[in-house]
This record gives structure tokens, sequence and C-alpha cells, in this order.
């Protein structure tokens, strides 16, 4: 893939699992990459979460001409009339509310810069709807109409915003998943097996490059054949 010359990336979630790979192969294609997780092992420490956060972190860095919002959580795997209010709103302050504090503090330097790109992560539960997942399931939905909306608002000024669709992949933050649910996503896939986090990575280091360039507001499925539309 080709890049710009210079041009930094930030990447969420990139203590492990989808971010790191993807962290690493951006760098790999000689992009400066700085990754940001609340869990250790990251650049810097980010609760994606906490407005005053991103607002400092972005302060520090300065402009980047890549963000790839991998940071979230699966939340809780219970039927909705177990869940508890403050449950439900943690999953989307992270997974939703993240994704828009972070796009809010770094797409207008991108804007500025005449060039930029913008990941998100979603997921095909977002599509599907997994059952026992409803606040995943939905905060991830989200996710995707605020892409396609962000797409749209910037597609004229250089910056190209998309999402992925993973369906489950071998990560971390799918250790607590239930057994069964994750049973079930294995059961749907037509390839028979779990993604790895490489195969996503491959896929946003695309998303990132010069090599895209009329794709906006999009959501790309890797999901083993699992995604029917």
């Amino acid at each position: 893939m080709s890049y710009p010359e210079g041009v930094r990336a930030l990447v969420t979630g990139g203590a492990s699992g989808i971010g790191a790979a993807t962290a690493k192969r951006l760098a790999a294609d000689g992009v400066s990459v700085v990754t940001a997780d609340v869990a250790p092992g990251a650049d810097e420490r980010l609760d994606v979460s906490d407005p005053e956060a991103v607002e400092a972190l972005a302060a520090k860095l300065g402009p980047v001409g890549i963000l790839v919002h991998s940071a979230g959580i699966v939340g809780p795997s219970r039927p909705v009339t177990e869940l508890g209010l403050d449950e439900w709103r943690t999953t989307f302050r992270v997974n939703v509310d993240g994704t828009f504090l972070l796009c809010r503090a770094f797409a207008p330097g991108m804007v500025s810069a005449g060039w930029g790109r913008i990941v998100t992560m979603a997921s095909i539960a977002a599509k599907d709807g997994n059952p026992a997942q409803s606040a995943y399931s939905a905060s991830k939905a989200a996710v995707v109409g605020f892409t396609k909306s962000l797409g749209k608002e910037l597609a004229k000024t250089g910056v190209l915003v998309n999402a992925v669709a993973p369906a489950a992949i071998e990560t971390p933050m799918n250790a607590d998943t239930a057994p069964a649910i994750l049973a079930r996503s294995q059961a749907l896939t037509p390839m028979g097996r779990f993604g790895r986090a490489d195969e996503i990575a491959e896929l946003i280091a695309w998303l990132c490059s010069e090599q895209l360039s009329f794709s906006t507001g999009a959501v790309y499925d890797a999901s083993g054949g699992r995604a029917s539309y």
C-alpha cells in the first residue's frame, strides 16, 4: 500500500487484537503509528469515552492523517430483560460516544490538510443482531449509521470514512464472550472458522491507503461469507 509521505496514524484499541495488528501492518508500510488504549501496552493511555481525555490527546498529537478507531467492548451477553441500564449505557459510551469523540477531534485536521482516512469498527452484529447481545448489536449499528453520515459529510474534502464489519475474530475482546454465542457465530460462517486479526488489518490498511479513492461512507464485511447484505 502507499500513503502520503510522512503521514501519521492513530490507532485506538492498539494494545491488542485488531488494533495491534493494524498498527503493525501500517508500520510495515512505513506509516508512523501511535497506539492508544485503556489497557497497558499502547503508546498512549486513552479512555475513548472520556471527552476531556480525547481532546487532550488530540492537542498533544496534533493532526494525524489516518484514524483507525478499533477500541470497543462487547458488553453484557444476556437477555434484554436481564440488562441493567448502566450496562447498556456503558456499551454505548465506549462504542458509540468513543467513535463520535475521536472523529470529532481528529477529522478537522484531516480536512485542513485536504487528505485523510478514517476507519471505524462495526460488526456483523450491526447487520444481523446477535441474540443476547442487544447492547453490542445496537451500538455497532449506530457506528454504521454514524460512519455513513460522516462519510457523506466529508465526501468532498479528501477525507474518506469507512467502516469494517467483522464476524467473530480471535481477539482478547472475545475472551469473555459466552461460548454459546461464539459457537453460533462460527456455525453461521460458511468458512467455518473465526477470523484472524491480521486478516482484518490487511483490509484496514487498504482502507487507509492512497489506493482507496472512490469509496466513503461504506461498510466492508470481513465475515468469512456470513454477511448476506
